[in-house]
């Protein structure tokens, strides 16, 4: 059986090379919209929390960001903790509010679908967490078809 020689890798190793960049680092234009949306449920694989961080890229590129939450995305969006609200149970167990929280704080827009949060998963507006603006269902399309016109960048976000 052949010898394995390599040192072990340590903390700190590089693995790929992080500093070449392929493609040009593109900025909004004035003006410039995106909206990410997401129809998938939390805690179901990574998709919500990845797509959170594109969103917040989005806005830190310049484009005036919306996140909607539809569907079973609503539930990226409600208040949650244990024993009580805010309290991490487990690590990550905040990762979504901590990004939604951050996303908000510079100055992105997130939108939840009211018939999703009560008529799909029993919750109230007081549910949300604080800054999430609830909208009517009928809102859900048009909100996607105001940045369609305004040819935003869309990213949809959809399991299940």
């Amino acid at each position: 059986m052949p010898a394995i020689t390599q040192p072990l890798h340590k903390d700190g190793d590089f693995f790929v090379d992080y500093e070449e960049k392929v493609f040009e680092d593109v900025k909004a234009e004035e003006g410039e919209k995106a909206l990410v949306t997401f129809h998938t449920v939390a805690f179901e694989g990574s998709i919500g929390l990845v797509n959170m961080l594109q969103a917040t890229r989005l806005l830190r590129k310049g484009y005036e960001t919306s996140i909607l939450l539809y569907g079973p995305g609503v539930t990226l969006g409600i208040q949650r903790g244990f024993p009580t609200l805010g309290d991490e149970a487990f690590a990550g167990h905040q990762n979504y509010a901590n990004q939604l929280k951050k996303f908000m704080s510079e100055g992105g827009k997130v939108y939840a679908c009211r018939f999703a949060l009560q008529a799909l998963y029993g919750h109230g507006e007081p549910s949300l967490i604080e800054g999430i603006i609830p909208i009517n269902p009928l809102d859900v399309l048009d909100l996607k078809l105001l940045h369609i016109r305004d040819n935003a960048v869309v990213v949809d976000t959809w399991t299940l």
